[in-house]
């Protein structure tokens, strides 16, 4: 990419601010010398990059890089045998091990999310992490670059023996501040001179203190001495801290010696941590400008959608779409000046300029971009007094030097072709200079005032006309792009709005000919019509924003309903399952206790009311109140319209009856077999048709019409406490259904079910006698039981 068209729009302006986002010097070394890339595969790696990038930055915040100094003059002198680095340039190379390790420790977090970082990823994967020299190198190194007490045990000696005596001399020396002798000193502090604790003493009293004179203040009034019995206590402080100096560079050199055989995997660790914060600035300055990731199109066909040039304030820049490179190649820009035909073509260079160095662009999602060999561009008065050019002559010059430059992958950017010479020749010249590139098959952006070239664009395939929107209303252009409508000049449509005589006007008109005003009426009635168009455009841009954000609420709104809805679902559930628990452990309790009475020794029998009262309130539990009122686990509500005659299922008992009368307080009067019972009318249902009979139980039984249960119970595939609570419960039914007697199929098997049946059987007073069936019914696999 040549060196003038980045000065030409203003590239550099677009690093500057990117810059402003890293916080390394390799990082700025990277962004100092970005250029656009011609290579298709680069530019989508470096796209693909910045997306990485800005997904990080959406999810993450952003790369935790630090603050980071180039180190590669420290690579260097590592090569040195014998060279020590100082503990500053040691705390660089620290705080790039510490940034390697937490940026490995963010990307395995990072894996967690569900996004792919095809580039970011791979770079991350180079680093080299060195635990063991890394924590060696954060205990030994502060940031500062002073050397801390961990970096060996006897320098952490050499440091608490200077503590102490620096402590014992201030004692020693204190008592001079406030006994009888601090009057013979100017300021009661214990000041230091040349490394050695002294008091500042009246000069006419150096005699009372003794010891030695290291200093006076510069009227000599002040003498600074150290007293004669602090001597040795100094002279053995002093001793310690040399001790300690030669121990620090030990240290300094031992650490040198230590990342020495790495000098290459700290170079590649910098340089990738540069590439990252590189990323990251992408990224966020992406983030600020509002710029989004273009689409790469390999035939260079471009269309920007409502692009805006990135330097100027996107509140007020006015955004257009912008395409070519399909259809048509040449775009030839007319109307007169401050329309914004510059701003225009040096937004389309920038944001491609941009793209091919994978930033991304400020214009709307689903925005193509091309590769381009090379971009040329000439725009502005490039007037040259050094080298006696005028600015036709700069301009012929520029133009030259493209002509001789580009390809036919080039795109080419020309403001004012043809201006600053003779508007016929001028006009000649730009139509020959258009055809000539043209020709060459690359694509160019042309602006001119010249009216002749309107009607060149207008039959030449691959050539359109552009211009840009003035408002002759408000006299001020609305610099919006309109694609297809040729320019006019506005000059006596101004001239008029200003107050200039309608006769002066009229004079002008006539002086133009008819070819030109019939030229202008027809661009009237185009750009009416476009500004019509795009009005509309606008609205029924502005509905369908407001519908997506309906659709989005309604969205959302319903997605809570169905989060809560499983919510509720959720409760419901717990709820029914605490109550059949609790339902269970009241039938264990009903069952006990029947088992206990039965069990009693001399006492009389269960009564028949006892055993149905027991057997109803075992029954009613499978229908909690709880349950049946949960409108979640109820799918509909039974409707009920009883009448005296109806047959109806007691729910309770699980016996169907006939029904009497009904009660004043609600309850009914129910037949069952001999006995005439109150039921509520909750507990009562209608029977099911006689085709249909309702299963009470879950077990292999099947009803009879008359009875509305089976006279045998299969026990076969049960397990052994399933199949006595099924037992107790079939028992309990036959003898209210007056049964006389009863066959229990238990099957063979290991004999476990039988032996239960049998136990139980023997425990029941209501059996009267029990036996195994007939050979050809079954024989010892089932048991026929009498009442």
């Amino acid at each position: 990419m040549n060196e003038k068209v980045l000065e030409t729009l203003e590239y550099n302006k677009i690093k500057g601010q990117l810059a402003d986002f890293l916080t390394t010097d390799r990082g700025h070394e990277i962004v100092q010398k970005l250029r656009p890339s011609s290579d298709h595969r680069e530019v989508a790696k470096r796209l693909q990059e910045t997306e990485d990038g800005a997904n990080i930055v959406r999810l993450k915040g952003e790369i935790p890089i630090p603050k980071l100094t180039e180190i590669s003059p420290y690579m260097k002198r590592l090569r040195i045998e014998n060279a020590a680095l100082s503990g500053t340039e040691l705390s660089h190379i620290t705080k790039l091990l510490r940034a390697v390790k937490t940026v490995s420790d963010f990307f395995d977090d990072f894996q967690d999310e569900a996004v792919d970082l095809s580039v970011v990823s791979q770079t991350v994967q180079r680093l080299t992490l060195m635990p063991e020299i890394t924590s060696r190198m954060i205990r030994s190194i502060d940031d500062d670059g002073s050397i801390l007490d961990d970096a060996s045990p006897q320098l952490r000696r050499i440091r608490q023996t200077i503590s102490r005596a620096q402590s014992d001399i201030r004692t020693r020396m204190g008592k001079y501040l406030k006994g009888s002798d601090a009057k013979y000193l100017t300021e009661p502090i214990i000041t230091m001179r040349e490394d050695r604790f002294v008091l500042p003493i009246r000069a006419d009293y150096k005699q009372h203190f003794g010891g030695i004179v290291h200093d006076q203040s510069a009227s000599g009034q002040t003498l600074y001495v150290e007293p004669s019995n602090v001597v040795e206590m100094n002279n053995q402080l002093r001793r310690d801290q040399l001790a300690q100096r030669t121990e620090e560079r030990r240290v300094l050199a031992e650490l040198t010696d230590l990342l020495r055989p790495y000098r290459q995997e700290l170079l590649m660790n910098m340089n990738l941590m540069g590439q990252l914060d590189f990323v990251n600035a992408k990224a966020k300055y992406a983030h600020q400008i509002g710029a989004v990731l273009p689409e790469i199109s390999s035939k260079n066909s471009v269309n920007l959608r409502q692009a805006r040039h990135p330097l100027i304030d996107r509140n007020k820049v006015v955004a257009n779409d912008i395409q070519f490179g399909d259809q048509y190649t040449t775009i030839i820009i007319t109307g007169p000046n401050t329309g914004g035909k510059t701003i225009t073509i040096k937004t389309v260079g920038l944001l491609q300029l941009m793209g091919q160095s994978g930033l991304f662009i400020t214009a709307n999602e689903e925005s193509r971009i091309g590769v381009f060999d090379d971009i040329f561009a000439d725009i502005g008065d490039d007037q040259s007094i050094e080298a006696n050019l005028s600015t036709f002559s700069s301009h012929m010059d520029n133009i030259v030097s493209i002509l001789k430059s580009m390809t036919p992958k080039s795109l080419i950017l020309l403001d004012e072709l043809g201006a600053g010479t003779d508007p016929k020749e001028g006009a000649a010249l730009a139509m020959a200079i258009i055809d000539a590139i043209h020709q060459t098959g690359c694509d160019l952006i042309a602006t001119t005032h010249y009216p002749e070239l309107k009607a060149y664009a207008y039959n030449r395939p691959g050539i359109i006309n552009a211009s840009m929107e003035f408002d002759v209303d408000t006299l001020r252009p609305t610099y919006r792009f309109l694609l297809g409508i040729p320019g006019q000049s506005n000059a006596l449509n101004i001239a008029s709005r200003l107050g200039l005589s309608p006769k002066i006007i009229n004079q002008a008109r006539s002086f133009t000919d008819t070819d030109n005003q019939d030229i202008n009426h027809m661009i009237d009635e185009l750009t009416a019509q476009t500004k019509r168009a795009h009005d509309e455009a606008d609205k029924l841009n502005q509905q369908l924003a407001e519908s997506t954000k309906l659709h989005a609420d309604l969205q959302s709104k319903f997605d809570q309903y169905q989060v809560q809805k499983d919510r509720l679902l959720e409760q419901a559930r717990e709820q029914a399952n605490q109550v059949v628990e609790k339902a269970k452990k009241r039938a264990d309790q009903i069952i006990e206790d029947l088992h206990r009475k039965q069990q009693l020794v001399g006492q009389t029998p269960v009564k028949e009311n006892e055993l149905i009262d027991a057997k109803g309130a075992l029954n009613q539990l499978e229908v909690a109140p709880a349950l049946k009122k949960n409108k979640v686990l109820r799918k509909e509500k039974a409707k009920h319209n009883f009448h005296p005659g109806d047959e109806v299922l007691v729910k309770s008992y699980g016996q169907q009856g006939t029904l009497i009368r009904r009660s004043k307080n609600g309850t009914w009067e129910v037949q069952l077999g001999i006995l005439k019972m109150q039921i509520d009318e909750s507990d009562l249902e209608k029977a099911a048709p006689e085709k249909q009979p309702k299963q009470q139980f879950q077990t292999h039984v099947s009803r009879t019409r008359s009875s509305g249960m089976s006279p045998t119970l299969d026990l076969r595939g049960h397990r052994y406490e399933e199949a006595m609570y099924e037992l107790d419960r079939y028992i309990d039914a036959a003898l209210l259904a007056g049964y006389p007697s009863v066959t229990i199929i238990h099957g063979k098997g290991t004999g476990a079910l039988r032996k239960g049946v049998t136990e139980y059987l023997k425990r029941n007073s209501r059996v009267k006698s029990f036996g195994y069936s007939a050979p050809n019914a079954g024989g010892d696999g089932s048991t026929v039981v009498k009442f």
